[in-house]
């Protein structure tokens, strides 16, 4: 009987195009991940991989397995969740975002279930992005919230909703990006070649990678920035923000990331909260 590590083992090594990467995303030795790997080929009777300078590809064989191998670790780790239900509850849910999103949309979210869904026991978790598709894909998350997942084998990825990202500053008088009190915030490959091909000239000094860091930090010593438009609305009533005239504005879009083979009498519920929830005005 095939040990369900090994078809983690698989899914991670396919993820990262690597058997050292995916010992190191595993937390075990790059001998371990090899011994998996030889012991699955054994238990199917074909090689899987093909192993060379770039990395590792697959085999004809290898593709086949691929079909199934989501399907096989994400049963299990939802047979050990509903193993768990607590009682008085039908099922067990795991949802989550980045950290991003967890504010205020996923706590939307989880307190839009507890009210509608209460025959739902709910597990929340909020982790950076590679981490948390990793999570989906194995089963141990059913739902996440995510920018711009990494498209996976037996997950399936809908749109929510469509963010913009507009510059603000808080000067009220900037009528353009100033360099020199211009705070990047990192929002990913796509924002980035857009950015670059908008203002070729401009090399930011200061830098950011988490959204609520880089607007805290702006608020508090002043300058401007790329942001959501839905984390900036309430600073722009204020009048701690003000829009930059003209600037190009950028999409940003929200998905739900979830495997293809969820139990949908328990996600689709919370699915139709969430996009109701999406839809509507979502404070900040």
């Amino acid at each position: 009987m095939m040990d369900i590590e090994l078809a983690r083992t698989f899914l991670e090594i396919v993820s990262t195009g690597s058997f050292i990467r995916a010992a190191e995303r595993l937390n075990v030795a790059q001998t371990t991940v090899s011994a998996r790997i030889r012991h699955l080929e054994q238990l199917l009777g074909r090689p899987l991989f093909i192993r060379n300078k770039g990395g590792a590809s697959l085999t004809p064989a290898g593709e086949q397995f691929l079909r199934h191998a989501p399907t096989f670790v994400q049963l299990w780790q939802r047979t050990r969740q509903q193993v768990k239900v607590p009682a008085g509850r039908r099922a067990v849910l795991t949802v989550g975002s980045e950290v991003t999103l967890a504010h205020p949309l996923l706590l939307s979210w989880v307190r839009w279930i507890r009210r509608f869904l209460p025959d739902i026991a709910l597990r929340v978790h909020v982790d950076v992005p590679q981490d948390l598709i990793n999570q989906v894909a194995s089963g141990m998350v059913d739902v996440a919230i995510m920018y711009a997942p990494q498209h996976r084998p037996g997950l399936r990825i809908d749109l929510l909703m469509e963010e913009k990202l507009v510059l603000v500053t808080t000067d009220p008088e900037a009528k353009r990006l100033e360099e020199a009190s211009y705070v990047y915030m990192d929002w990913g490959p796509d924002f980035g070649r857009q950015h670059d091909m908008n203002f070729p000239d401009v090399a930011p000094d200061l830098s950011f990678d988490l959204g609520p860091l880089a607007l805290g930090y702006v608020l508090a010593s002043g300058g401007s920035g790329y942001f959501r438009m839905s984390a900036v609305e309430p600073h722009l009533a204020a009048g701690e923000l003000h829009l930059v005239p003209d600037m190009p504005q950028y999409s940003y879009p929200v998905y739900a990331v979830r495997s293809a083979n969820s139990e949908e009498s328990v996600v689709g519920p919370a699915l139709a909260g969430l996009r109701a929830i999406s839809e509507g005005h979502i404070e900040t």
